[in-house]
Order: C-alpha cells, then sequence, then structure tokens
C-alpha cells in the first residue's frame, strides 16, 4: 500500500497523516479548507521540529516527511489514486455518511475506506457505500504521532481480508491495533466516557472542585492528565456527542450526559478548543496548564 488518502486536516487528520508519511507513505491530506489545510501542515512541521529538538528524528527526517505530503480542497482529485481512504472529519453523521457516499463513487472498487469515528457506528457507515465488507473503522488516539493504540473497528460486513490488511497496516505504523467489534463507544469510549461524566457529575454535585477531581485520579490512579482536563482537550461537545451515540444506542440511563456537561456545551464552553472549558486556556493560562499536565 504505497498511498492513502486522509480526509480532514484538523488534529486528528493531521496527525495521522503525519504517522503515514513519517513511515515512508505517500499521503494525499484533503480538507475544503485551503486555510485548514495550511493549519494541518503547520501542526505538522511544528510537531516534527519538536522531535528534531529531543533527538529522536534528523533534520533529512522531517524533509523527507513533508515531502511525501501532498494537499487537496477537492475529494473526487485527493482519492484518485489512492489504495486507502481514511476519514477524519467532523464526528457528525450526517457528514460521514455524506462523504463515505462520495467515497463509493470516486474510488476504484478495490479500495478500503476507513474512519476514524471514536463513536459512530461503522456499520451504519458502511450503509452509504456499496462495498460494506471494505469498509473499517480505524480509531486513532490523540495525539496520533505518539499514542501507540489503534482500535480497529469491524463492521457487520467488513471481511476478514480487509480487517488483516488493517492490522497489519497498522503494525507498519508503528502502532499496537486492538481488534473489536461494532456496539456504541467501541471499547475506549464506553469506558473511558461514563468515566468522564461521572468526574463531571461530581463536580456538578458539589463533591470537590476540578484541580481536586483531577489531582485524585493522577495521584491516586495513576493517570497521566484527569478526566476533566482531558475531557477540555478532546472537546465538550465531542464527549457530549459520544455520550448520546451510547445512551440512543444502548438505552440505558448510566449513559446519560450530566446536566452540567449539556449547558457547559450549550454556552459554548467546549475545552481547549473554545479557550474554556473546567479550564481557562487564555493565553496566560495555557502553558502553564498544558505544562502541569505531561509532568
Amino acid at each position: 500500500m504505497k498511498l492513502t488518502a486522509v480526509i480532514g486536516a484538523g488534529t486528528m487528520g493531521n496527525g495521522i497523516a503525519h504517522t503515514f508519511a513519517q513511515t515512508g507513505f505517500n499521503v494525499h491530506l484533503i480538507d475544503i479548507s485551503e486555510q485548514a489545510i495550511q493549519k494541518g501542515i503547520s501542526t505538522i512541521t511544528t510537531n516534527l521540529d519538536r522531535m528534531i529538538s529531543k533527538g529522536s528524528i534528523t533534520e533529512e527526517d522531517k524533509n523527507s516527511t513533508l515531502s511525501r505530503i501532498k494537499t487537496f480542497t477537492k475529494i473526487e482529485d485527493g482519492v484518485k489514486d489512492a489504495e486507502l481512504v481514511i476519514e477524519a472529519a467532523t464526528e457528525n453523521m450526517d457528514l460521514k455518511l455524506k462523504i463515505f457516499k462520495q467515497l463509493d463513487e470516486v474510488t476504484k472498487p478495490e479500495v478500503i475506506l476507513a474512519s476514524n469515528t471514536s463513536s459512530i457506528s461503522i456499520t451504519k457507515i458502511a450503509s452509504a457505500t456499496k462495498r460494506p465488507d471494505k469498509v473499517i473503522g480505524m480509531h486513532f488516539m490523540n495525539p496520533v504521532p505518539i499514542m501507540k493504540l489503534v482500535e480497529i473497528i469491524r463492521g457487520y460486513s467488513t471481511s476478514d481480508e480487509v480487517t488483516k490488511t488493517i492490522m497489519d497496516l497498522s503494525v507498519k505504523l508503528g502502532k499496537e491495533p486492538v481488534e473489536v467489534n461494532d456496539y456504541p463507544g467501541f471499547v475506549a469510549n464506553r469506558i473511558l466516557m461514563p468515566m468522564i461524566n461521572e468526574s463531571i457529575e461530581t463536580l456538578y454535585n458539589g463533591v470537590a472542585g476540578v484541580k481536586e477531581i483531577d489531582t485524585v485520579m493522577k495521584l491516586g490512579m495513576a493517570h497521566p492528565m484527569g478526566p476533566l482536563q482531558l475531557a477540555d482537550f478532546i472537546g465538550l461537545d465531542v464527549c457530549l456527542f459520544i455520550l448520546n451515540v451510547m445512551y440512543d444506542g444502548f438505552k440505558n440511563p448510566k449513559y446519560a450526559p450530566s446536566p452540567l456537561l449539556v449547558k457547559m456545551v450549550t454556552a459554548g464552553k467546549l475545552g481547549v478548543k473554545s479557550g474554556e472549558g473546567f479550564y481557562d486556556y487564555s493565553a496566560s493560562k495555557k502553558a502553564e496548564i498544558v505544562s502541569a499536565s505531561f509532568q
């Protein structure tokens, strides 16, 4: 597999493109916004520079990685010769169905179509195509170049051959793939989101403050980042969306989002992306918070 197309130049998309390119694959990075593409390339460049400063790669490695990435603003142009397409667009059902329907029409029949979705049914996504056996989930973790795990999600019709191809490919990327079946939240978020939600409920009920809750989980449970801060980094709107997917899928009240989470999202307090969530990410506070979280 020599050419991979990645749709979406945001946090996950540029991280996936970075990982593939650094491993030696040619990558087409696609986004309808030229501004988003340039921001994505800038992020990749910054992350490569950080790796140089740590001595993990050379300047030549950086230049080689960047040279393997080409950018496009039209899906049909970017996926034309791809052997694998990975969709990393916003976590929105209608948008993903629209993208996969288009991909099915503009790619060769043998091309594997993967989604980086963190919660949406792969079976549902595959239903927008005429090749459900070649649709699979590749749920990378953030930050993609660093995190080892990739959840490989099999839809109802995903073939054994496609699953093996993607599992083997993930190993070539230096990742550790874990095969899971297609149920709401898969494994990672089915376990993580209720924990985050319960942390928000703990705050909502006045049991303890934000920093106190996060400190208990970091020092007591050896988590590298507290659940409330992690929610800020994921995006509170994304957390709410995933919880709603699981609540709708399982019809179980334990997945019902905390009223505080709903209220914060309604107020536009989405975490890092909006500048404020459970923590203040204004310029004067951001560096201090980010630095503390990785100590």
